[in-house]
């Protein structure tokens, strides 16, 4: 159970004295483009479908921003996507597995690395047999490419990518309002705020979980169930975090390639809430942690006020 003691009350939003506790993952950083933004977006979406949390997706995704043309690799429209997991292997797996059935797949798609890290993967190197013999490896420079050929033209994909080991995941706010349209406004203007922070990523559904967790639960076998603390119909069956006052809860989840860069948007998102003030957003902002005792990245919100 949280720290129910009050860090600060800004702009008459309270914010509890609290931290988010998150957890060290892999992760990787690819750029797509295409002929138009339209199908660079369609191919970065589909790429992070199904990809909102490693308790049942294997990785965690998402798009960190709009690369235009004058800054892509090919002068082409473009998206950055990060993509994250427990470990090495499970980016590796998540990596090819998505870049040949969503990135492939895609009209007039290209994919390159974007992402300088301690080491590095396969990116078209693990898809490049699809070619059945007729793959074609190209050099410019220092950077390998492949070329496959598919029924629309040619496919054109970085051998490698980068890889750290420094990635943070579940750094987390949670948005305490009078209602569900309240909850929303704070999240959605956090969310807003965050999605101008590099190397991070919110994976949920336009950023925004109103399903929170907390580890295990009553059935056998089940890693994870709802988070009841945060329940607003739960009131006075369940030991609550919420007062009389909350009638709903929503949260933000963030993964990042490094801890600072997780803190930064956390800040930011903390401040556009808070700018919001509690009649049209939340009430009380908060964070979810396991009393420290799972993540080594403590975020202290008190630390990040705005």
């Amino acid at each position: 159970m949280p720290d129910m003691n009050t860090a600060a009350t800004i702009n008459g939003v309270v914010i509890d004295d609290t931290f988010a506790e998150a957890f060290p993952m892999s992760g990787t950083a690819i750029q797509v483009t295409a002929d138009s933004e339209k199908w660079a977006l369609e191919a970065a979406r589909s790429f992070t479908g199904f990809a909102t949390s490693v308790i049942a997706c294997g990785c965690e995704a998402g798009i960190d921003r709009i690369v235009p043309p004058e800054e892509s690799r090919d002068g082409r429209p473009g998206m950055r996507i990060l993509l994250f997991s427990m470990d090495r292997a499970g980016v590796v797996k998540q990596l090819g597995t998505r870049l040949g059935q969503c990135i492939l797949t895609s009209p007039s798609s290209a994919c390159y690395a974007d992402l300088a890290g301690e080491s590095e993967i396969d990116l078209g190197s693990a898809i490049r047999y699809f070619a059945d013999g007729w793959q074609i490896s190209k050099k410019f420079g220092d950077k390998h490419f492949w070329r496959m050929p598919v029924m629309e033209g040619e496919f054109l994909c970085e051998a490698k990518t980068g890889i750290t080991s420094q990635g943070v995941g579940g750094g987390n706010l949670l948005f305490l309002a009078r209602g569900s349209r309240q909850a929303l406004a704070a999240a959605e203007a956090a969310v807003e705020a965050m999605r101008a922070v590099p190397d991070v990523i919110m994976p949920f559904p336009g950023g925004i979980v109103r399903s929170g967790s907390k580890v295990g639960g009553k059935y056998k076998g089940m890693m994870a169930s709802t988070n009841d603390a945060y329940c607003p119909t739960l009131k006075g069956v369940t030991p609550s975090a919420l007062g009389p006052e909350i009638g709903s809860v929503l949260e933000i989840v963030i993964d990042g390639l490094s801890a600072d860069a997780v803190a930064e948007a956390m800040r930011a998102g903390l401040k556009a809430a808070v700018d919001l003030g509690p009649d049209e957003g939340a009430l009380r902002i908060g964070a979810g942690n396991y009393g420290g005792n799972l993540g080594p990245h403590h975020f202290h919100l008190k630390d990040i006020l705005p």
